[in-house]
């Protein structure tokens, strides 16, 4: 429906598909009408009668507009006998008459492709008018699209078909959207995080990562821990994280791609790509880690200790099996039904009528994460740094016992195998983290609950041995404390084992304690202190969108049938 503010910027008279149109700009809408003259009118007026809307653009949807090639038939430019007549007309340079708009087009299951539009103008001089035209609104800051970008591309992640990804299905859309980029291969864990430290952040509109979630928790971690470190802040317990001014983008090419699933709704890099050509937003949580006071790294989706902790380690020498090695160390994983002793202190949300089985999801222009985003902005507005927690009634709370699971996520987490997450109400920017303790249960109990995260209707926490709260903070301290400093310190026990991690370094661990699993990466000290901080990176996504119908086509003003 067209803006009641909106004025028409240019108007033309065009031909699509050989039927007369007539199209207009506005500063947020081309609208195409379709034009007819009624039934025995002979006047020499070139206005058309009738007009009636056909169909509406949204700029913010189109990815790129330029002219459209002319093809010459060279059969105009044979003889009858088939022999070739050269005219001087073939050496002239041909000028189009005709542009074309690419724009968003929604297919099933959240995934996006581009559409082409043709429009035939009277001479190039109009055609060229409007490319211009519309070029100069897409630049305007109100659209917030990206001119140049930074992509690093992970070549081992996944099933190893990062570049191939990105040469085929992303850049051509990225050179047809205007955009330049310089791309880096990774060459080796962390390659991205080092780049970061380094590179003149003040030449490019944001970061791209080609790859999987471990990707892009290094260049998260790297534009954090520059961003944090240019703003003077130390990065030690009850530090203030400073937000990046850089939109960071994900392509999948992972395992899981739970960020992806969880922002954009499929793991699509053609969609992807769009989202970020298009310049969508959406602000995200961050969790800070700390061991001991010592900060460790950021986290943005799950941070679990126990089964999943387990599961990663697993699998960390399997990756040759691909995402398939995740099914077999899980169901390994199962079958041990190992748990761990330890005490989960945590500090409750304010939001009371928030939890995390309140059957509500976080989608697109969620309200949740919109109340959260305006108190960040008041908070910058006052001057006042933002607190890392909200009180809530019941101050801190502590559970300690045997578990077969710590989990906590800042997302719901979505994937293939759960498409409503294993934390389906979580919110990606309510700065808040959903804490799920479970329990030592039997095989059965945890396999029913295993069950219930792939299924959409059921309640995967409606269970006697699982606990789950809504919480700004919380810290895990193992009891077997003696093993957990003295494996640290490297010492030689008869209490642990050693292993080696896939860096083929050795490490050590206490059979008494499990490992963390931080959005799909190893953290192996127990001890662990999480905060979370509020929508502090934002990503070229705009949260999952809602399926419902396609919207009804209302005629603007100028149209002349529904007078």
């Amino acid at each position: 429906m067209m803006a009641a503010n909106d004025v028409v910027i240019l108007q033309s008279p065009v031909d699509i598909d050989n039927k007369s149109h007539v199209i207009s700009l506005t500063p947020t809408q081309i609208i195409v009408e379709g034009c007819w003259r009624a039934p025995g009118d002979d006047s020499t007026t070139p206005e058309p009668v009738f007009r009636r809307l056909n169909n509406l653009l949204e700029l913010q949807e189109v990815i790129g507009v330029q002219l459209e090639q002319q093809h010459v038939n060279k059969d105009r430019f044979k003889r009858k006998d088939g022999t070739k007549v050269y005219l001087c007309i073939e050496m002239q340079q041909m000028h189009s008459s005709a542009f074309c708009v690419y724009y968003v087009k929604r297919q099933t299951k959240h995934r996006w492709r581009h559409k082409k539009m043709v429009f035939n103008c009277k001479d190039h001089s109009t055609a060229q008018m409007w490319v211009d035209k519309i070029l100069y609104l897409l630049q305007g800051p109100e659209f917030h699209r990206p001119k140049r970008l930074l992509v690093f591309v992970n070549p081992f992640g996944g099933r190893k078909k990062g570049p191939s990804v990105y040469n085929n299905k992303v850049a051509p859309l990225f050179e047809l959207a205007g955009i330049s980029t310089e791309v880096i291969m990774t060459e080796r864990q962390n390659h991205a995080k080092e780049v970061l430290q380094d590179y003149n952040l003040d030449t490019i509109d944001g970061v791209v990562c080609v790859g999987g979630d471990g990707t892009f928790s290094e260049v998260l971690n790297g534009l954090l821990d520059r961003s944090t470190k240019e703003g003077g802040v130390n990065q030690e317990t009850h530090h203030h994280p400073i937000p990046p001014k850089l939109r960071v983008g994900i392509i999948p090419a992972g395992s899981t791609d739970a960020i992806v699933y969880t922002s954009v709704g499929i793991n699509d890099p053609i969609t992807s790509a769009i989202h970020i050509i298009i310049g969508d937003s959406v602000g995200m949580d961050v969790c800070a880690l700390y061991n001991r006071n010592q900060f460790i790294k950021y986290s943005v989706s799950m941070i679990a200790y126990g089964y999943y902790g387990d599961l990663l380690e697993d699998s960390m020498g399997l990756r040759w099996m691909g995402p398939a090695r995740y099914n077999w160390c899980g169901f390994k994983k199962f079958l041990a039904n190992n748990s761990y002793e330890g005490e989960v202190s945590f500090l409750l949300s304010a939001e009371s009528e928030s939890h995390p089985r309140d059957g509500t999801r976080c989608n697109a222009g969620c309200n949740m994460c919109a109340k959260a985003s305006e108190r960040n902005r008041e908070y910058s507005r006052s001057g006042v740094t933002r607190p890392f927690t909200q009180v809530g009634a019941d101050g801190w709370h502590k559970v300690r016992g045997k578990f077969l699971g710590i989990n906590s996520f800042s997302m719901s987490c979505r994937t293939a195998m759960t498409p409503e997450g294993v934390s389906p109400a979580t919110h990606l920017g309510d700065g808040c983290l959903d804490l799920c303790i479970i329990d030592n249960c039997s095989r059965i109990d945890f396999l029913r609950h295993l069950h219930r995260c792939a299924d959409k209707q059921a309640d995967q926490f409606d269970f006697s041995f699982i606990q789950v709260f809504r919480v700004k903070e919380f810290r895990f301290h193992p009891l077997f404390e003696s093993d957990v400093e003295e494996a640290e310190e490297a010492t030689t026990l008869a209490s642990t084992s050693v292993m080696r991690n896939r860096l083929g370094h050795k490490q050590l661990k206490s059979p008494h304690n499990s490992v963390w699993n931080i959005d799909g990466e190893l953290v192996t000290s127990p001890d662990l202190h999480v905060r979370v901080h509020t929508q502090l990176i934002s990503l070229f996504a705009r949260g999952v969108e809602k399926i419902g119908k396609d919207p009804v086509l209302n005629c603007p003003p100028c149209c002349t049938s529904c007078e």
